[in-house]
């Protein structure tokens, strides 16, 4: 047998130690050999062994980062720091009591038990410890279902008996027909520390979709350290909490790990917690996932991977506060392999017998690990039992409590920049007015395209400059870009933040945008929009990956932690949000229903008619109105640039109560002849009421139809069509609202060839008591052929309060001259 040197055999094991680690507290993952792990087995190597192969097994040495390398290997081979035994043993009982209990009282009911990977309580608690200690305020946690209930009322605080009163038999007329199931809801509370310090904890509301959560996480967490001013991340600590078949299965995660180091997206690292049960739903790993971990999703990003024997309490401590000390030195992801076993089936309603019969003989003949842990590290059975007592005694006080409860608990508190906000149906005396100076769209219009001083510009960026400034003097009709440009600066110079998000959107996918401008001589960057943004406004437009589903995830959960700000999230084209319909369907149009939680995400879904296949040419819209019915939001086109104004400044955007005017307000005609433009949205769904769908399309009278191609419009893609009814009832409703072209005060430059559907939460601003402020003359009543109207750029500020409801529905053009427009 060869004897290896001191460096290669130090190097051997940290590089595949893992692979021999003591991981499955069933021993379904046996060793897997490796030719430098087998050559050695003098003391030497089983010193290294011990450190290596233990119940910790670190994956760390393909990071190309020394530094980094060295900071978990320092970590491995020092001497562990000594537990608090008598914590861990406790947090442990009450999650596994906790979830007994629950199975002794509620028979057959499904709650999704922890029993089995209970230790993830260890590994949450010295998460939040480490965090408390380095700075953090906030932790947000995403999770599903899988111990949900456990990590309420034990990490984020929440009383048992409100957990208990959700089981129980409540007043249904205190869910009114909306609501989810309890291990879908968020909830909010504080974290007391081991070092004494308290942290704030949200965790965030999930649906059945697993993963679709991780990337709302971000974008919340994203928007939290914005607030905070935290660019270090040390504020806001995000924690995922995953299951195995879901981290190895769902595409999202993959792209939700691709944000982790991107501009505008990064969040200085997110701890991730995988409760590996080496099963998924009744499938095993060998059906899951073609490699040997299901971590090895995490391995696109040069990230650590720490793999645990969940049965191992002090190893679960000792990983999860490495993880923390790395996330928080480095700003950078890392991964907790949390390995345990499922007790019962999926649900509690399954029988997991029927599809492994051998795997749950074993696990019934375990005991709880609060009892063998106890025995082995810290008490005698007396303690033991007095513990559960205890624990059981104080279950049975909560669940008298609940049981008396007669509505459904609420489980969170909402952050205070919510309490100006408000949703439900929408009423006229809401409604309010809006307006811009025509001075100040010539200033900004200036201001946006004018070349700082030595800025070598692009010469066909140059001259689509002098085209927009030429639009807005009136000396050709205004296009889509260039209403959308005025609309982003008013809202900056009133202290409105705007925050713009999608493929290639920079530039825009027309090459219509063009909000950053590069010097081609240095490559420097310029953004004229950021020059126009008064405190607290700030303005980003950002190019995402070309994936959906996390980025429109990402902008969702964004907006959730920034209601006065304008969010937009952009299809490269329309139809390309098909990508994404989990987070439109799950949170987008169903979170005020479902949990009570408002947004004012706006979705650009550009698309045109210009030989790129039937793809490119729709956003089917026939989606979002069948979303929309029940009063979710009204959908009409508007087939005029002045519509890119309304992206911006919507009645249906949560706004600021009091002066500051932020986007909300209604689009009016620039002049008396102009075509009708509504004034205000139908509202939402309202309780009692017949299920409808509203729709605002173009007249369908010969005499519209006339007057829409006389406009410059030309054919329509019937496939495209925004007014095509969900039902008859809502078909006629819309049919006497009309939004009618407005071609012929445009000219053939108003017209595009490419059209825009806005789909954004049907929230609606209020202003009671306040006259809207004066502005003074609008650009429609300075010059009409400007094609822009008081609401297409301004709105007047809110007095007081705002409203958030579930969907709205826009189709909207951009610029390209004698070419039709859907």
């Amino acid at each position: 047998m060869t004897v290896m040197s001191q460096d290669r055999l130090a190097e051997a094991f940290r590089r595949w130690g893992y692979l021999h680690a003591e991981l499955d507290p069933l021993g379904r993952l046996i060793p897997f050999p490796h030719p430098d792990l087998e050559e050695s087995r003098d003391a030497d190597a089983n010193r290294w062994r011990s450190v290596y192969c233990g119940s910790i097994g670190a994956q760390f040495m393909h990071m190309p980062y020394p530094d980094r390398c060295r900071f978990i290997a320092e970590r491995m081979e020092a001497e562990p720091q000594a537990p608090d035994r008598r914590r861990i043993l406790r947090r442990i009982a009450e999650i596994e009591l906790f979830e007994r209990f629950l199975h002794g009282r509620y028979v057959g009911t499904k709650r999704y038990s922890l029993e089995g990977g209970a230790t993830l309580v260890t590994a949450l608690d010295a998460i939040l410890d480490g965090g408390a200690e380095m700075g953090a305020e906030l932790a947000l946690i995403g999770m599903s279902h899988r111990g949900r209930l456990s990590i309420m009322t034990r990490v984020v605080g929440v009383q048992p008996a409100l957990i208990f009163a959700g089981f129980g038999d409540i007043d249904p007329r205190s869910t009114l027909g909306g609501g989810d199931v309890k291990y879908h809801l968020g909830a909010t509370g504080a974290y007391q520390a081991a070092g004494g310090r308290t942290v704030a904890i949200h965790l965030v509301s999930n649906p059945s979709h697993l993963e679709t959560v991780d990337p709302v996480l971000m974008g919340r967490t994203r928007a939290r350290q914005r607030r905070l001013e935290d660019s270090s991340g040390t504020r806001v600590l995000p924690i995922a909490v995953h299951g195995d078949a879901a981290f190895a299965g769902q595409g999202i995660v993959s792209e939700t790990l691709n944000l982790a180091g991107l501009p505008g997206f990064s969040v200085a690292g997110t701890v991730h917690v995988i409760v590996n049960n080496l099963i998924g739903f009744t499938a095993e790993p060998v059906r899951l996932h073609s490699s040997r971990y299901a971590s090895d999703a995490a391995l696109r990003l040069p990230i650590p991977i720490l793999h645990v024997n969940g049965e191992d309490p002090e190893a679960v401590a000792r990983a999860s506060r490495i993880a923390v000390e790395y996330r928080h030195a480095f700003a950078s992801d890392v991964v907790i392999d949390l390995i345990g076993f499922r007790r019962y089936g999926h649900s509690e309603v399954e029988d997991p017998t029927t599809t492994q019969p051998l795997l749950y003989v074993r696990i019934a003949e375990r005991p709880m690990l609060f009892e063998s842990y106890g025995a082995r590290a810290v008490e005698g059975p007396e303690a033991i039992v007095a513990l559960r007592d205890s624990i059981v005694a104080g279950l049975e006080e909560e669940l008298a409590i609940g049981r008396a409860m007669t509505a459904k608990p609420v489980l969170r508190r909402l952050p205070s920049y919510w309490d100006r906000y408000t949703g439900g149906p929408w009423r006229d005396d809401l409604d309010v007015e809006t307006g811009v100076r025509a001075d100040r769209l010539e200033a900004i219009a200036r201001e946006i395209t004018r070349h700082p001083e030595g800025f070598a510009m692009h010469p066909k960026v140059a001259k689509g400059l002098e085209r927009r400034l030429a639009m807005v003097l009136g000396e050709a009709p205004i296009d889509w870009s260039t209403a959308e440009a005025l609309a982003f600066g008013s809202l900056l110079l009133q202290g409105t933040p705007v925050r713009l998000a999608g493929q290639d959107s920079r530039r825009g996918t027309f090459n219509q945008r063009h909000a950053v401008w590069i010097d081609r001589e240095t490559g420097r960057e310029h953004i004229p929009l950021q020059q126009l943004a008064q405190s607290p406004a700030f303005f980003e437009i950002l190019d995402t990956p070309l994936s959906e589903a996390a980025s429109l995830g990402f902008e969702y959960g964004f907006s959730r932690d920034y209601p006065e700000a304008l969010v937009c999230w952009e299809a490269q084209f329309g139809d390309f949000a098909n990508g994404a319909q989990v987070i439109v369907d799950q949170f987008v149009v169903a979170a005020e229903d479902k949990w009570g939680l408002l947004s004012g995400l706006v979705l650009l879904l550009p698309h045109g008619f210009e030989g790129q296949g039937p793809e490119h040419s729709s956003a089917r819209l026939e989606r979002y109105l069948q979303l929309a019915a029940e009063d979710l939001g009204p959908v009409f086109p508007s087939p005029a640039p002045a519509g890119a104004g309304l992206v911006a400044k919507a009645p249906d955007h949560p706004h600021a109560q009091g002066d500051a005017p932020a986007p909300g307000g209604r689009l009016r005609p620039a002049r008396a002849d102009a075509r009708a433009i509504p004034e205000r949205s139908p509202g939402f769904r309202r309780r009692g009421r017949a299920p409808r769908a509203r729709l605002l399309g173009p007249n369908r009278s010969r005499s519209a139809s006339r007057a829409h191609e006389a406009g410059g419009q030309g054919r329509r893609d019937r496939r495209a069509r925004a007014d095509l009814p969900v039902s008859r009832q809502g078909a006629r409703r819309g049919a006497r609202r009309t939004v009618r072209s407005a071609g012929d005060r445009l000219g053939a430059g108003g017209a595009g060839q490419h059209g825009s559907a806005l789909v954004r939460p049907a929230s609606l601003a209020a202003a009671r008591g306040r006259p809207a402020r004066d502005n003074g003359p609008s650009i429609g009543e300075r010059e009409p052929r400007h094609g822009l109207d008081e609401g297409a750029c301004h709105r007047a500020a809110a007095s007081d309060g705002s409203r958030v409801g579930p969907i709205r529905l826009r189709l909207l053009p951009l610029s390209s001259p004698s070419r039709s427009c859907t």
